[in-house]
């Protein structure tokens, strides 16, 4: 079906709620969801099993700060050091405070699937809301999408890790391993988001649980078996691995990993269709996740670098491939507690990865349901047998195994993918921020909404803003000053090919297909 003008009613199979016109119990939300659903247009599809305990773990599990702190800390550690390591987490950690509580109000006020390109839709200039909500879509989208074979290699090398710890002579560590290992991690993880998606909320309820008693597990580890180094060089000695011409530009350039520690807040909000009274529940579930991952993360980088203490390098060139595994096993001396914790980390990472496929997936279906992508129908299925995106699923599993083979030829791979996630999440936030920060500054006035920032809405924005800019530059930043070809960050590429297919879609028919939310909202 080709939709070129402003619908009245979206038709396929599974927005049928039933055959005597209601919907079952367990889609149904509370009457401020439906309210809100009305207003936006939108069918009720997915079922609302989501609760503030849960979706809170989803987003914390989702961005595993603390556990992201300790396996992608070589690249902060490289270009910064570590008190440049320390410094950069808590300072991004403020300004994410700032930019979650931007998008919280957001939430608030439009709780849909789509997110960021629905909420620029609602506040950008009328005349730009189309074309700017159809490019925020794809970056949103591929910003989740390449995230996927990111958390997928980062459980492929804790595998490599788990081996070498216990086996030094292992024959371990090919490219075509990891990338074996990245494949198998992927196909197992969709397969819990197609046939246990309805399981997702108690297991996002039980390893929550998981996430706070494993911090506590490693602190203790840290904290008594270590020697630990001195304050003066955790929070004063800096590092400049790239050989950038200030401290300050290395430290930069070093932001990709608290970044990365730190990005997705949105998760909830892409599975706002799945939660019960999401206009109110879900901003206070994404400012209680990112508040206590925050804190959670903080601890666990200062005691890393305390632990590391003058053993920095031969940590950071140990053959297990992260730093982490051989820090443990230096604190411990022992295999067998080296291999305890790290599968702790494996199980908790192996749950990030699905809810980052999750939270992609809706993100692909709702920009679907407004016919952002080829094939747009056949994406916006919903199979009523699971109440899951399959088709949405299928296409994000299909787009990580080609991201994902890029590890066959480069062992810069995971950096570039990385850098792609951050950077195309970060241009999406600074849009829908930028969008309202407008309509503030034009005295213009916003939806109604049940979480409100009041006075503090604008310099909350600003702060949010300045960061994301400064963040989004850096992310496609090299390592080193002058990399050679294989060394560079090829993330840009990824980006101009992404932004060369949105653009040749959208000028061959897309722009005729494409139905901007906004345009589909009714005045309440």
């Amino acid at each position: 079906m080709s939709v070129t003008g402003k619908p009245t009613h979206r038709l396929s199979f599974e927005e049928v709620p039933s055959e005597n016109g209601t919907l079952p119990e367990i889609k149904k939300g509370t009457d401020a969801d439906a309210a809100d659903m009305t207003r936006m247009g939108k069918k009720q599809v997915l079922r609302r099993e989501f609760r503030f305990i849960s979706i809170v773990g989803f987003i914390c599990i989702l961005q595993s700060t603390w556990e992201g702190a300790l396996l992608s800390n070589d690249q902060s550690l490289y270009n910064g050091g570590l008190a440049g390591t320390v410094w950069t987490f808590i300072v991004t950690w403020i300004f994410t405070l700032c930019m979650i509580a931007s998008m919280a109000e957001l939430a608030s006020m439009a709780p849909t699937a789509g997110g960021q390109y629905h909420w620029v839709s609602e506040f950008a200039p009328p005349s730009l809301e189309k074309p700017l909500s159809y490019m925020v879509g794809w970056s949103s989208w591929l910003g989740w999408v390449s995230g996927i074979p990111s958390c997928a290699q980062f459980l492929a090398y804790q595998v490599e890790g788990l081996v070498l710890i216990n086996n030094p002579d292992a024959n371990l560590g090919a490219l075509w391993q990891i990338g074996l290992l990245l494949f198998a991690f992927l196909f197992v993880t969709f397969g819990f988001n197609i046939f246990l998606s309805h399981k997702l909320p108690l297991a996002e309820g039980i390893i929550l649980v998981l996430h706070v008693l494993a911090f506590f597990a490693y602190l203790i580890v840290f904290w008594v078996m270590a020697d630990v180094g001195s304050a003066k060089n955790v929070f004063t000695e800096f590092s400049n691995g790239g050989g950038w011409s200030s401290q300050g530009v290395s430290c930069l350039v070093g932001l990709v990993t608290p970044i990365w520690c730190f990005i997705g807040p949105d998760a909830g909000a892409h599975m706002s269709e799945e939660l019960r009274d999401a206009s109110r529940v879900l901003p206070k579930a994404m400012m209680w996740a990112t508040f206590i991952n925050g804190a959670l993360g903080c601890v666990m980088i200062i005691s890393f670098c305390f632990a590391a203490g003058d053993n920095l390098d031969g940590i950071l060139n140990t053959g297990t491939g992260i730093p982490v595994v051989q820090l443990l096993y230096n604190v411990t001396n022992s295999k067998a507690g080296t291999s305890v914790l790290i599968v702790v980390l494996l199980i908790l990472q192996y749950f990030s990865a699905i809810t980052t496929i999750a939270s992609s997936s809706r993100q692909t279906w709702a920009f679907a349901r407004d016919r952002g992508f080829p094939f747009s129908e056949w994406l916006s299925r919903v199979d009523p047998r699971w109440d899951v995106p399959v088709n949405s699923l299928l296409l994000c599993l299909a787009v990580s195994l080609i991201l994902g083979a890029i590890n066959f030829g480069s062992e810069t791979a995971l950096d570039a993918i990385m850098s792609v996630s951050n950077s195309a999440l970060l241009f999406s936030y600074i849009m829908c921020i930028g969008c309202v920060r407008l309509k503030r500054w034009r005295g213009q006035p916003l939806l109604p909404r049940r979480f409100d920032l009041g006075r503090w809405g604008a310099p909350l924005n600003d702060a949010a803003l300045a960061f994301l800019i400064v963040a989004f530059i850096f992310s496609f930043f090299p390592e080193d000053v002058n990399p050679d070809a294989p060394d560079m960050n090829w993330a840009i590429v990824i980006w101009g090919a992404m932004w060369v297919l949105a653009g040749a879609y959208y000028y061959f028919g897309g722009s005729k297909k494409y139905v901007s939310p906004g345009s589909l909202v009714k005045n309440m």
